[in-house]
């Protein structure tokens, strides 16, 4: 199982991978706070089609600027109406991540502060959560999913949890610009395609695809690797798309 499983990631997770997914869009800007902010609005946006999604994500990048940092720090997102962006996604959503990112800047410095600042990625997930809800009066947004409370399961977070394998893992596809946090602490996000291969292979037995799924599917791949577990997201999804 975990020769296929490595042999698939080394097949899938190539420079040839970039063009064809979202990870594109943070790795265009050379500054921390661009690629964070870049990492997080690609995720957010990454469900459905992928064309679809690059295509979304060109057209909010563009709305952005050269900087989506400053653009957000000198409230360029005030402008903003509330035309589509991607989906369900609006620019109302778009203006509710950008007041939470100036909030989270202002009070942290940079995203990775923020996470590295308690335990573990689940309590990171939480405060990121709750940092954008403190800074939209009160209110949470659909597409920042909840990862639940202590000793309570949450959503599985596919979507914050692809953000921070992009950021925390090293190439040739991630970014690896994270250094207090190790890949070992990884949460795999959990893709339509990643879940379908993974009950496929055994990997998996749990029917929800919830927060729990999420734990039992990525302490099963800690086996095959424990310093880096979530590289199989690559083989995973590749095999999913393959239909393997």
């Amino acid at each position: 199982m975990s020769q296929d499983l490595d042999l698939w990631y080394k097949k899938v997770c190539t420079p040839d991978f970039i063009p064809l997914d979202p990870v594109q869009f943070p790795r265009r800007y050379s500054k921390r706070e661009d690629i964070e902010i870049a990492a997080f609005l690609s995720a957010t946006i990454a469900w459905g089609r992928r064309d679809l999604i690059l295509r979304s994500a060109e057209k909010m990048f563009a709305s952005l600027g050269k900087s989506p940092y400053e653009y957000i720090m000198s409230d360029g997102f005030k402008k903003l109406k509330d035309r589509n962006v991607h989906r369900t996604f609006f620019e109302s959503d778009l203006k509710y991540m950008c007041r939470g990112f100036k909030h989270i800047y202002t009070q942290y410095g940079n995203m990775e502060k923020l996470f590295s600042s308690v335990p573990d990625i689940w309590l990171g997930l939480a405060l990121f959560r709750n940092e954008m809800f403190k800074a939209n009066k009160g209110i949470y947004s659909k597409h920042i999913s909840n990862p639940g409370d202590e000793g309570k399961n949450g959503s599985a977070c596919k979507r914050l949890n692809l953000a921070l394998r992009w950021l925390v893992r090293k190439g040739p596809v991630d970014l690896n610009l994270w250094k207090s946090i190790k890949p070992s602490a990884l949460f795999i996000p959990l893709d339509v395609h990643v879940i379908r291969t993974a009950r496929k292979l055994g990997l998996l037995e749990r029917n929800s695809n919830d927060k729990k799924a999420v734990i039992e599917l990525t302490e099963k791949l800690r086996e095959f690797d424990g310093i880096d577990p979530v590289k199989y997201d690559f083989a995973l999804f590749g095999m999913g798309t393959m239909n393997i």
